[in-house]
């Protein structure tokens, strides 16, 4: 906790000359979150504060500077065991004596989620640090993102920041041809991107090539050397397509990427999805999901399956899902919803009622519940728990 407070300062004061100037907009939230779950005849509760400090200079008409400090503590209960979730199958694949490895702890955390430098020029801009990096038109789910994976109970909260450099060159009023190179240890370990942006009529459309190394880990086996479980490195090439506009006063996107596997089985993930705010203000939405890394029987889910889904190494373990929101205005400052998500390959469910409370301009509340209806062995297992969250944001 010391040393986050003392980075905290650190930051402000290299800040300090261009704040004396007022050249610098700072901005951003106070966070406080809680969040339970009924498990095994329990009901576990974690709560965390995080605080988040944005700064942002235009320096000049070319150049811009941004950032992102996130501070956060965990309190309750901070140590949660995976295994209190899984079915008893993938469970007994578990060695004995490694039971304890399979914990998830919740520690404090500093960092500086986004950190960039923006310049404009007249034929291309160059961003070049720490930067979000958001891929695809879907809303739950994004086949062309290898950078992220959403919250399916969550998928609209911020995501974080990758070190890359941008370059977007503008070919036109219609045009936009963007390369992205994210570093690792080598050039070719790193994640290279190349992304055509167009319209048609009333609709964007991207082309998207990638490749980047996919690292996922071998659940069943620790390596004690890295004090982690074996990691299984393994180069990925995609291409994408994407796409999103208006039909007949519908909202519809969608979305597909083809993945070439160094080693594994070669697979592809297709996202189609609509949305349509009626008269009355009342707001639906559809999103289906295909992923054919995922399987169709539930009874071959293992182990590795489930850590990968959980560790959000993967985006689903079940083939076929589809998305169900819809959202109306209770009052002007109260928004009531529900969610339902429906795994059509072993058909089992989740509901997740939500409420979205605006108390000012500068503070929201929102919560939900997640209620899980499936069989044990399932995506959405009852043995997976039942439970909610409630946030409470404050802007400044």
């Amino acid at each position: 906790m010391k040393k986050g407070i003392i980075s905290l300062v650190f930051l402000l004061f290299a800040f300090s000359s261009l704040l004396a100037q007022d050249s610098v907009d700072i901005f951003g939230y106070f966070e406080s979150q809680a969040m339970g779950t009924a498990v095994n005849n329990e009901f576990l509760m974690l709560y965390s504060n995080k605080l988040r400090v944005d700064l942002k200079s235009s320096l000049s008409d070319k150049v811009t500077f941004a950032a992102n400090f996130d501070y956060i503590t965990y309190h309750g209960q901070t140590r949660w065991n995976i295994l209190d979730f899984l079915p008893s199958d993938a469970v007994a694949e578990v060695l004995p004596g490694m039971e304890a490895f399979y914990d998830l702890p919740f520690e404090n955390r500093h960092f500086l989620d986004n950190a960039y430098i923006k310049l404009s020029f007249k034929h291309f801009d160059l961003t070049v640090g720490k930067q979000q990096i958001s891929l695809g038109t879907g809303y739950v789910w994004n086949p062309m993102d290898v950078f992220n994976i959403k919250d399916v109970l969550d998928p609209t909260y911020e995501q974080p920041g990758h070190n890359a450099i941008r370059l977007d060159v503008p070919l036109g009023s219609m045009y936009t041809v963007t390369a992205l190179f994210s570093p690792e240890d080598n050039w070719e370990n790193s994640a290279k991107l190349l992304q055509l942006k167009g319209r048609i009529s009333h609709f964007d459309y991207f082309l998207t090539a990638i490749e980047k190394i996919w690292r996922f880990h071998d659940y069943t086996q620790f390596d004690f050397d890295s004090m982690n479980f074996l990691e299984l490195p393994e180069r990925r090439k995609l291409l994408g397509a994407s796409t999103a506009g208006e039909l007949l006063g519908l909202g519809v996107w969608a979305e597909y990427a083809y993945n070439w596997m160094e080693i594994s089985e070669d697979f592809y993930e297709l996202v189609v999805g609509t949305d349509y705010t009626f008269d009355f203000q009342t707001y639906l939405m559809i999103e289906y999901y295909r992923n054919t890394l995922g399987k169709t029987d539930y009874t071959q889910y293992n182990l590795n399956d489930w850590m990968r889904l959980l560790a959000t190494e993967q985006k689903a373990i079940s083939r076929d899902q589809i998305y169900l929101f819809i959202q109306h205005p209770a009052t002007d400052l109260l928004n009531i919803g529900l969610s339902t998500i429906y795994s059509l390959s072993d058909n089992s469910f989740a509901l997740v009622p939500t409420l979205n409370y605006s108390f000012s301009d500068n503070v929201e509340i929102f919560a939900y519940l997640n209620l899980n209806f499936g069989s044990e062995g399932k995506v959405f297992s009852r043995k997976m728990g039942n439970g909610g969250l409630i946030r409470v944001r404050v802007f400044f």
